[in-house]
C-alpha cells in the first residue's frame, strides 16, 4: 500500500502552468501585437497637403523678390538672363535648411507637416498614433535635392536653350527636330504621370507628386497635438481675393474705354450734351490733334496715333463720338490714307 502510493506523482500546482503558459505565449503575444501597431491606418488631410506646397511656392516667390530688388539698379535685363540660376539657388536654400537638417520646410511647419521614410517597416518605439517613424534617411534627402533643385533647372534650361535655338522649326536640322520631339514627349509623359499621380493622392492621400512616391517620402503631421497654425478666415479672404485679381486680370484687357462711353451716350437722357462736344480734340486723347485725320464715312477728327492703333487693334473698330463703323481713315484735307480691312 506504501508502495503504491509513493509511485503516484503530485501535480504541480496552478500558479506554476499558468506561469510557464504565460512564458512561452508572451512572444507569439508581443510580436502580434506589435505587427498590429505597425500598420495603424492614419489619414493626413490632403487640403493641408497642398497648402503646404502653395505656401512653399509663395515663401519662394518671396525670398526672390527680394533678391531681385538687390539687384534692380544693375543693367535692365541681366537678372532675366539668370532666372533659372536665381529659382535654383533659392530652392537650394531652403532645402539645406529645412529637409537637410530633418527640419520641416515652411510650408510644412505651418500645416503641422513632417516627411517620413515609408520605407522602414521596423518599429523603432512604441506606436501610439500611427504618426512614429524616422525621418528622410541622407540618401533620400540627396536625391530629394537632385530631384527638386538640379532636375527643375537643368529642365528649365533646356527648355529655354531649345526655343532660343528654334529646334521646332521645320527648316532645322533632323537631329535637333528630333531633339525637339523628344522634349516634348517627355514633357507630354511626365504632365500624365503627374495627372495620375494626382488621382491617386486624391484617394488615398499620399504623395503629392512623383518625387515623394519614387522616394517614399510621405507626409504626416508632426505632432498629433498641435492645431491648425494658419486660421481658416484668413485662408477664405486671401482664396476669395485671389479668384477676385484673377478676374480682374482676365476682364481688363477686353475692356474698353471709348466703349463704355458710347454705352453710357446711348443710354443718357440728356442727348443735347453729344452736340455741344469740341469737336476740334480727339475723342480718344482728349487733345489737340498735331496730325489731324478724319475717320470715313463719319468725318470726326481724331489723331493719327489715335486712330490708327485703334482701328489696327479691332477691324470693327467704331468712331467714339457717333458709334458708327470706321471703314477708312482720311488726313484732314487730303485722300483716303489708309481703308480698314473688312
Amino acid at each position: 500500500m506504501t508502495s503504491s502510493t509513493s509511485n503516484i506523482t503530485t501535480p504541480p500546482p496552478a500558479e506554476e502552468v499558468w506561469m510557464d503558459t504565460y512564458l512561452k505565449l508572451f512572444p507569439h503575444w508581443q510580436s502580434l501585437s506589435l505587427s498590429h501597431q505597425s500598420t495603424i491606418p492614419i489619414s493626413i488631410s490632403r487640403v493641408n497637403q497642398f497648402d503646404a506646397a502653395r505656401l512653399d511656392i509663395e515663401m519662394s516667390a518671396m525670398l526672390k523678390e527680394q533678391l531681385v530688388k538687390v539687384f534692380s539698379l544693375m543693367k535692365p535685363g541681366m537678372l532675366f538672363q539668370y532666372e533659372p540660376e536665381l529659382d535654383a539657388f533659392l530652392e537650394f536654400l531652403i532645402w539645406r535648411f529645412s529637409i537637410w537638417v530633418d527640419k520641416p520646410t515652411p510650408g510644412n511647419a505651418l500645416m503641422n507637416l513632417r516627411y517620413r521614410d515609408e520605407r522602414a517597416t521596423e518599429t523603432r518605439a512604441k506606436v501610439r498614433t500611427g504618426l512614429e517613424g524616422p525621418g528622410l534617411t541622407v540618401t533620400q534627402k540627396l536625391w530629394y535635392c537632385i530631384a527638386t533643385v538640379g532636375g527643375q533647372y537643368i529642365w528649365a534650361r533646356l527648355q529655354s536653350f531649345s526655343a532660343f535655338r528654334r529646334w521646332g522649326d521645320s527648316e532645322q536640322r533632323p537631329l535637333a527636330r528630333r531633339a525637339w520631339i523628344l522634349i516634348q514627349r517627355i514633357e507630354g509623359l511626365f504632365k500624365a504621370a503627374s495627372f495620375g499621380n494626382l488621382l491617386l493622392f486624391l484617394y488615398t492621400g499620399r504623395y503629392r507628386n512623383l518625387i515623394e512616391r519614387a522616394l517614399r517620402a510621405r507626409l504626416v503631421y508632426g505632432s498629433p497635438n498641435m492645431n491648425r497654425a494658419v486660421s481658416f478666415e484668413y485662408m477664405n479672404r486671401q482664396l476669395v481675393w485671389n479668384e477676385f485679381s484673377e478676374m480682374l486680370l482676365l476682364l481688363l484687357p477686353l475692356l474698353n474705354s471709348s466703349t463704355f462711353k458710347n454705352l453710357r451716350r446711348r443710354f443718357s437722357k440728356d442727348k443735347s450734351s453729344s452736340s455741344t462736344e469740341d469737336d476740334t480734340t480727339c475723342p480718344i486723347c482728349q487733345a489737340t490733334p498735331t496730325i489731324s485725320f478724319l475717320a470715313l464715312p463719319c468725318q470726326h477728327r481724331y489723331c493719327y496715333y489715335c486712330l490708327r492703333t485703334r482701328c489696327s487693334a479691332a477691324a470693327s473698330f467704331r468712331c467714339s463720338r457717333c458709334s458708327e463703323p470706321v471703314i477708312a481713315m482720311q488726313r484732314h484735307g487730303g485722300v483716303v490714307d489708309h481703308k480698314i480691312p473688312s
